[in-house]
């Protein structure tokens, strides 16, 4: 099914609503949909490359849209009063690959040290981004900082695509494919390990 749906994305890069595509893509992707706006986004800028950033900043203003009605749902519409999960959360742990009841509690610990790392590591690497933007919609976590974090991260991942396929082309295809993930969880512990560094030096 997956599969199916991946080929689906994929054949919008031929379509004149591709760009259309893209940004409803990117915004679905931010709250519910599984497949990254990423595939589509490099078809398009393969295609056109030198309309490259162009659609890096619609994939990122449609992803970063998508996050904030993630948070929405997750603000509103996940818990009753007393507690317990709505239909639309039971709906969610079903349709979201590997988003779980006990996950979801998982994260609800980690929040509380590290909330601006959480979002900005799912927002860059293969990390499932639509978990965390709902997940901070329910705990409330600072809707400025949320925000301040996904841009920044969304924005570094979506253009960093389309100045690699900008500057080199469809050769760097095949090596985004590759090994884009893993330069992504390296790029990001560096990052996190460079902050925590300077907090204990000074």
């Amino acid at each position: 099914m997956l599969k199916k749906c991946y080929n689906w994305v994929l054949s919008w890069a031929d379509s004149k609503w591709g760009t259309l595509a893209l940004f409803i893509l990117a915004f679905a992707e931010s709250s519910f949909f599984p497949i990254p706006p990423d595939v589509l986004l490099i078809a398009l800028c393969l295609g056109a490359t030198a309309r490259s950033f162009r659609y890096a900043l619609i994939c990122t203003a449609g992803s970063i849209l998508g996050a904030m009605a993630g948070y929405a749902i997750g603000f509103f519409l996940w818990q009753t009063p007393s507690g317990e999960f709505t239909a639309i959360a039971d709906f969610f742990f079903r349709v979201i690959p590997g988003f779980t009841p006990e996950e979801y509690h998982k994260i609800s610990v980690l929040y509380d040290q590290y909330d601006f790392w959480i979002v900005f590591t799912a927002g860059f690497t293969p990390l499932p981004y639509k978990l965390i933007t709902i997940t901070s919609g329910v705990f409330d976590i600072n809707f400025l900082m949320f925000l301040f974090a996904s841009i920044i991260s969304r924005g570094l991942r979506f253009f960093l695509f389309a100045w690699l396929i900008w500057r080199y082309g469809a050769p760097i295809k095949s090596f985004i494919e590759k090994y884009f993930n893993w330069l992504a969880i390296a790029f990001t512990v560096l990052l996190i390990g460079g902050f925590v560094a300077i907090k204990y030096a000074f």
